[in-house]
């Protein structure tokens, strides 16, 4: 019987994001709370720009645009939004955020340690490009892997694709 495989990658659905982006801009032009403080959210090149007239009210869109990325299936993990202060800009506050895909070498050099310290022992791990791919002779001891990285607290999202 040959090997069983799966592929560990880090990748965010764009299409997902922007829909939660465009609901996030529409439940904040119509609350109540943002009337006539400015609040915006939209894309500006690769990253996301939240404006509004405080610092109070560009957080809490910023609370508004993760709640929708959860519903959407979006971990926040791969959203980037640095130290969660917003900048002021003349007379409004700015906050920018960016998306964290694919996993760079030390992210994937990561997620071979733990697999090769903490993992089953027939498990063989390879670094191709921005994912890792892992085989085994046993499905158990993939779905053990996977169940480890899930339990593990990494600062990236991950995602297991090609499970053959």
């Amino acid at each position: 019987m040959a090997d069983s495989s799966f592929d560990i990658v880090s990748k965010v659905d764009r299409q997902e994001v922007d829909n939660a982006l465009n609901q996030a801009g529409k439940e904040i032009s119509q609350r109540y709370d943002f009337k006539n403080v400015g609040a915006s959210i939209a894309w500006s090149g690769e990253s996301i720009v939240i404006v509004a007239n405080s610092s109070e009210r560009v957080l809490a869109a910023l609370d508004v645009f993760e709640i929708k990325l959860i519903k959407r299936g979006i971990s926040l993990k791969a959203l980037d939004v640095g130290e969660r202060e917003p900048k002021p800009s003349g007379k409004e506050y700015r906050l920018a955020a960016t998306l964290k895909e694919g996993l760079a070498g030390e992210s994937a050099k990561k997620v071979t340690k733990i697999i090769r310290e903490e993992g089953p022992k027939g498990v063989k791990t390879q670094i191709t490009g921005d994912e890792v791919r892992v085989t085994s002779k046993s499905r158990d001891q993939l779905q053990e892997v996977m169940a480890l990285l899930k339990g593990s607290d990494l600062d990236f999202a991950l995602q297991f694709t090609n499970y053959r």
